[in-house]
Order: C-alpha cells, then sequence, then structure tokens
C-alpha cells in the first residue's frame, strides 16, 4: 500500500486570500475601518469620486496617464496612513504594460484631465477676507454721502420752510401790528386807517400807503436808531417812537407835522426834493410842518 505524503519543506499557496494584498483592496479596507466615504476622501484630497473608486478596484483603464494615476495613489495612501511606498510599489507592479507602453507613444494627444482642480459633487468657495473688507467699507461709505445729502436737503426745505413762514407772518400783520412796528423787510399796505401811536420802525426800505389819493409822499433814510414821528393833516399818525436803521416811505396828505430826535441821522425828501432838516433844527432835534 502506497502513502500519499506531502513534502513538509514545499510550501503550500493559500489562493483564498489572493487580493488581500493588492493596493486597491488595502485602500479600500483602510478607508472603511475609519469610516470615511469616497465622498469625503474626494473632499480633502481633490480628487474626483470616480478616480478614487478605479483606484480601489485597480481599474486601470479608467485612470488618468500612469504619471498622475500614480500621485493620486501615493496621496491616497498618506491620507489614510498607510505606507506610500508599499501601496505604490503594489501599483507599479500591477499597472499594465500596453498602458504604460501607451501612454509613451501616445505624446501627441492632450493629456486627460487630473480631476484634482475640481471637486466632483460639491464646489469649494473661498473669500477674500480683503475683498469683504472693501465691499463693507463701500456700503458704510455709500451710506456715510446718502446722510449727509439726506441732511442738506432737510436743512435747505427747512430753511425754505422758515422763509415762507415768515414772509406768511409778515402779510398776515393787521394794521395795528403794522404800526406797533414790526421790523420787517418788506412792503405794507394800509388802508387808510390811524396807525397806532406806540408803534416803532416799520423794516429798512419799507412803504407805507396811508390812502390812494394821497396828496404828498415822505422819504426818510435813517442812518441809526432815531424818534420819529409824522402826523399828516388829517390827524392821522404815519409813524411814531424809535424807529430801527433803513429807509421809509409814508404817503399821506400835507401839511405833514414831523419830529425828529436827531437830525444828523435822519435825510429826508418831499416830493423827491431833498429837505435841509437843519434849518429846522435845534440842538439837534427838529419839530416843524412841512407841505410841498
Amino acid at each position: 500500500m502506497e502513502i500519499d505524503r506531502k513534502d513538509p519543506l514545499t510550501p503550500t499557496l493559500d489562493t483564498s486570500n489572493q487580493n488581500v494584498g493588492s493596493f486597491g483592496n488595502r485602500l479600500k479596507q483602510a478607508r472603511i475601518n475609519q469610516n470615511l466615504t469616497l465622498d469625503d476622501v474626494a473632499a480633502e484630497l481633490f480628487i474626483l469620486t470616480r478616480h478614487l473608486e478605479a483606484i480601489e478596484a485597480e481599474d486601470f483603464k479608467s485612470l488618468p496617464q500612469a504619471a498622475f494615476a500614480r500621485g493620486f495613489v501615493i496621496n491616497y495612501a498618506k491620507y489614510l496612513g498607510l505606507d506610500p511606498d508599499q501601496i505604490v510599489d503594489s501599483f507599479n507592479r500591477n499597472y499594465p504594460d500596453e498602458l504604460k507602453k501607451k501612454s509613451v507613444d501616445d505624446i501627441e494627444s492632450p493629456l486627460k484631465p487630473m480631476g484634482t482642480l475640481q471637486r466632483e459633487g460639491r464646489r469649494s468657495i473661498r473669500i477674500n477676507p480683503l475683498l469683504v473688507l472693501g465691499v463693507i467699507g463701500l456700503i458704510v461709505l455709500a451710506v456715510f454721502l446718502l446722510r449727509t445729502i439726506s441732511n442738506a436737503k432737510d436743512a435747505s426745505n427747512d430753511k425754505q420752510d422758515a422763509n415762507t413762514n415768515t414772509n406768511a407772518v409778515v402779510d398776515n400783520l393787521s394794521e395795528s401790528e403794522q404800526s406797533a412796528g414790526a421790523a420787517v423787510n418788506t412792503t405794507v399796505v394800509n388802508s387808510g386807517n390811524a396807525l397806532d401811536s406806540s408803534g416803532s420802525a416799520l423794516g429798512s426800505d419799507s412803504t407805507a400807503v396811508v390812502s390812494a389819493d394821497s396828496a404828498a409822499t415822505l422819504d426818510f433814510q435813517l442812518k441809526d436808531n432815531t424818534q420819529l414821528t409824522v402826523v399828516d393833516a388829517t390827524g392821522k399818525t404815519l409813524l411814531t417812537g424809535e424807529q430801527a436803521r433803513g429807509g421809509y416811505k409814508l404817503s399821506g396828505k400835507p401839511p405833514f407835522k414831523v419830529q425828529i430826535g436827531n437830525v444828523s441821522n435822519v435825510t429826508l425828501m418831499l416830493n423827491g426834493e431833498t429837505i435841509k432838516l437843519n434849518d429846522f433844527a435845534t440842538n439837534n432835534q427838529a419839530n416843524f410842518s412841512l407841505a410841498p
């Protein structure tokens, strides 16, 4: 009887784990052990997901040219904490010779895209902080200019409103308020009623018209505040009290009774003719009647 004995010195080849040592399977197992997905790795290494799948499956035809594919494998191994020299050595041993020859011979064909310039499935947006600061500065400057212009317009409108209100007040003055000496630079018309004897000056260059059938006109120019009283022949007081510096044009029926507290401050014209007040003055004061 023959006994079949195995030579103990002859090694037995176990083919059940033939692919355990392949670089693709080692990379895949390391990734799974670290609870990483292909998308996670692609986002970190900027390698297309389909290229990572091809590396793990050792699908060399789906990878870029050998030099680029080898770089992917090295980066993938380093990222997973594996020995890149062992992994790339396995890659070189398993890389098909026909693909190596084709890659060398086909020097005129354009390079295939490496896939590291963009992420597949997600995009990274990088924001320049200086650009953000510049945009914020422009917005702040624009808001400041708009507020400045708005404030300037508001101030201009307020000034116009104030002028309008002033004119409205002047136009709405009653005859007694006008004769009481409201100091304004406008023309005030009196319909013929007697003016209040307690009034002070109308404004500079103002005109007081007493009645439509006035026979004479008096023009006063005051260099400074002066006591001045004017009464016409009908007994109407045209002006009385301390008058402010300025011009006054009065109309009434002559003769006029005129009292001037300081003649040197006053220039008078009757119907356009200058009156020499010094002829009526005593101690720089004058009290006289005047007619054309």
